[in-house]
């Protein structure tokens, strides 16, 4: 009997060391996506550079067909310093296991939506979005 109760304790202690580790990570990963929707909601370059690592992609199809691109090269070129965008921000799904983990976000604007999926990974202890595949899709 003794046995069996050391033994639900451990499994109880594991279990919940379990549960607040991948609540840990989930709010980590939220808060480096969050880097990423507001800075961009705000124009701010900084806020949103801390999102991303250094190699990121970003993959898209437009006109031209498909494109892959330095993702912090891209939003370098392109944001400008300006007014807070109109616009409404939420993270839809955030899935980890492990060292690896993927969020859809979603971006409203008037007359479209941009659906962005996030692959990131958990580098020297640090979520880091490592690639962005989005879609833009009308109203």
């Amino acid at each position: 009997m003794k046995n069996l109760l050391t033994g639900t304790m451990l499994l109880f202690i594991a279990l919940t060391s379990f549960a607040q580790s991948a609540k840990e990570d989930y709010e980590a990963i939220a808060e480096t996506v969050n880097y990423y929707l507001v800075g961009g909601t705000n124009n701010d370059f900084e806020t949103l550079s801390k999102a991303f690592h250094s190699d990121a992609t970003m993959t898209y199809i437009n006109a031209n067909g498909y494109q892959q691109v330095n993702a912090l090269e891209f939003f370098k070129k392109g944001m400008k310093p300006g007014p807070v965008q109109d616009r409404k921000t939420r993270i839809v799904s955030i899935d980890a296991t492990g060292h690896a983990a993927q969020a859809k976000l979603e971006i409203e604007y008037d007359t479209f939506y941009f659906h962005d999926y996030m692959q990131l990974l958990k580098i020297d202890g640090e979520w880091k979005i490592i690639s962005k595949t989005f879609y833009k899709q009308d109203k």
